[in-house]
């Protein structure tokens, strides 16, 4: 039921049924379709998946490491079977690389995304890679990212994709909030491609700005079917069961393991990117992921008080946490922001960057990104995006970072506790003073330590983050932000997993070794240590 429309600011107060879960798992094992290089995530790593976007630079320059089926004609040009000439890579996930490259036969502009078969193989994502082909091929659609064809190798496979130049929604985003005017026009064809889509019996489920892509006209193009599923997918009750996509983004029916209707499932998303592009930051958003599960559940959100009456309603209607009375796609076109012509200039995209009060619960931004819980309660945050690989350490099935980045390149490190929230910072305190690292901040649950003396690459800092996954289960995050990474290395290895030992019960790094050992034959996975 609506509230009346007086009360269209304040919190919704029925709760959904069902279990809340503590960590959103995606379908088959596989990886949320994450966008590189300009990821959600921008610290450390970029969240594991098989979609890469990012349009950079098109020059034609091959990186040295040259793939298999690429003929070298002369030292500047690499062909592709033929058909293609390899440039420059512009982006890098952990199961792709996608490469700028023109047709040889019409010198059009393409984008290569080469997809490693043994990665995809030994993590069981063939299947979901012959939906994502089949679908793809399925959607042709003005706002939808065209795959033009797909090619095979003994090692690789090669989808050749419609090159969008101007780069993912998210990065404009990043760069200031946009004018109702200019979010209208991205919304409208977010609303189009959605609405083709589910007429061809296709759900997205993981729509978010860095699967929305930009043609050189400023385009929207809805990209990234990863994780897509089809009307045929759907159980005898005529509802999907599996529970995917990014948690801030997702629907409280997906959460609760009820089943749920595709369709209004991705309208849900459609209304948190209409906040977020009108915003600038995220209608639900905690450091505690139980937390930010009740308030998706709640529909617990504010409006800054610039968003237009018009608008308001319009979310309030798309954002219903009940969805049999959410709003449909035919409603959406039929509602009055949607239907408000669109001012001329906003053909010419403008960023609002103008810092507005930060009151009642509002919070706007420029360069970086903040958000707003509740009246009187602010903070900062580059928009989060925490995928299920962030928070599931101890779940070797759904670890899949270290199978594609060296030991010498991680950045960051995760452990298991069962240890309460308090006794963990005690102790990170107490080795910070040891160690003798500074304590630059502690907020949000993140506590801050950096070094005192200089080194190689500058003062070596890192963050401390606490997840809390059940209420005597935490996930803490050891990351670093700036500094060297082999002195971050063996600050871990010397002083702090040793100081750690009797807390931590089990670290990521090493139940990863496990697997592959076990996979490889060499000794069995020890099972898990009961609860102490």
């Amino acid at each position: 039921m609506l509230m009346p429309p007086r009360n269209r600011n304040r919190s919704r107060t029925k709760r959904g049924k069902g279990r809340l879960l503590p960590g959103v798992v995606e379908e088959g094992g596989g990886a949320a379709a994450a966008a590189a290089p300009a990821s959600i995530r921008r610290a450390g790593s970029s969240v594991p998946g098989l979609g890469v976007g990012g349009i950079l630079d098109p020059s034609l320059s091959l990186p040295p490491r040259v793939l298999d089926q690429i003929d070298i004609m002369d030292e500047r040009r690499a062909i592709l079977m033929g058909r293609y000439e390899i440039g420059r890579q512009l982006g890098q996930g952990n199961f792709a690389k996608v490469y700028f490259a023109r047709n040889l036969t019409d010198g059009q502009a393409v984008a290569i995304k080469m997809i490693d078969k043994d990665k995809i193989t030994r993590v069981g994502l063939i299947v979901q890679i012959k939906r994502e082909i089949s679908i793809m091929r399925l959607v042709r659609h003005p706002n939808v990212l065209q795959l033009f064809e797909v090619m095979a190798s003994k090692s690789k496979i090669y989808f050749v994709l419609e090159y969008a130049k101007g780069g993912e929604l998210f990065n404009k985003i990043s760069k200031g909030k946009f004018s109702e005017d200019v979010a209208r026009r991205y919304f409208r064809q977010l609303i189009c491609a959605v609405d083709y889509c589910h007429s061809r019996g296709v759900y997205h489920r993981d729509l978010k700005p860095e699967n929305l892509l930009l043609d050189d006209n400023e385009n929207l193009k809805v990209s990234d079917f990863g994780l897509s599923a089809l009307a045929e997918s759907k159980r005898h009750d005529g509802l999907l069961h599996t529970t995917c996509g990014t948690p801030a983004y997702v629907a409280p029916e997906v959460l609760s393991r009820r089943g749920y209707d595709g369709a209004k499932a991705d309208i849900w998303s459609c209304g948190v990117i209409l906040f977020v592009l009108v915003a600038g930051y995220l209608p639900f958003h905690d450091p505690n992921l139980i937390e930010m599960y009740r308030k998706i559940s709640k529909a617990d959100y504010r409006c800054p008080r610039s968003f237009s009456n018009e608008l308001k309603d319009l979310l309030f209607r798309m954002l219903d946490p009940d969805p049999s009375t959410r709003l449909t796609i035919s409603r959406i076109k039929r509602s009055t922001w949607y239907r408000k012509p669109i001012d001329v200039n906003a053909a010419k995209i403008k960023h609002d960057t103008t810092r507005d009060m930060v009151c009642n619960g509002e919070a706007t931004t420029s360069s970086s990104v903040e958000h707003s819980n509740s009246e009187g309660n602010q903070g900062s945050s580059s928009l989060p995006s925490l995928n299920a690989f962030d928070i599931i350490s101890l779940s070797t099935g759904f670890d899949l970072s270290n199978l594609f980045e060296g030991k010498h390149l991680r950045r960051e490190e995760r452990f298991a506790t069962r240890q309460p929230a308090g006794a963990v910072f005690a102790k990170l305190n107490e080795l910070a003073e040891r160690l003798k690292l500074k304590v630059k901040k502690k907020e949000n649950g993140v506590l801050k330590l950096a070094a005192q003396k200089e080194g190689i690459k500058g003062f070596l800092e890192l963050d401390a983050e606490i997840f809390e996954l059940a209420p005597s289960f935490l996930l803490v995050e050891l990351k670093k932000t700036n500094g060297d990474t082999i002195e971050y290395q063996k600050l871990m290895k010397d002083e702090i997993r040793p100081a750690l030992k009797d807390m931590a019960w089990a670290w990521q790094s090493d139940r990863h070794e496990q697997l592959e050992q076990s996979v490889q034959g060499e000794q069995p996975q020890p099972p898990l240590p009961p609860q102490q």
